[in-house]
């Protein structure tokens, strides 16, 4: 099983469909990604749902950056799927090909949110730590 992104005219994905893998070829067909895009009138990539952050969760080799999902791009220099910039001040990693804040989230178990305003992240009014070994 294999999983294929359809691309809009600006190579925005606006679907992700389950298929067959590309060696699973039925009679006459000779491309999945072209057979997909063909039959849904759109262009189609292939993506893994094993792949994130340009690396691959059980150790194999990544495929085209990230698994796509709906609103991300797909990149053809870099032959990768790239999620949405989640703010303007983020900046692309070209390692991870993941957006990155200005400045580090200072603690990864508190519930920050990042303020674009201030450019700085910021904790809910009530937030209270929890204090208990």
């Amino acid at each position: 099983m294999a999983h294929y992104a359809l691309l809009d005219q600006n190579n925005v994905v606006t679907r992700v469909i389950v298929g067959r893998d590309e060696d699973d070829l039925a009679p006459g067909v000779t491309d999945w990604e072209d057979y997909y895009g063909a039959q849904h009138g759109q262009t189609c990539k292939r993506t893994s749902y094993s792949t994130v952050t340009n690396s691959h969760r059980r150790d194999g080799t990544p495929f085209r950056g990230n698994y796509a999902g709906i609103g991300f791009t797909y990149d053809e220099d870099r032959d990768a799927f790239i999620p949405p910039q989640p703010f303007p001040s983020w900046t692309l990693d070209e390692t991870l090909l993941e957006w990155m804040p200005p400045t580090p989230k200072p603690d990864e178990t508190a519930p920050y949110s990042w303020d674009e305003d201030s450019q700085s992240w910021v904790l809910p009014d009530d937030y209270t730590p929890d204090e208990t070994p």
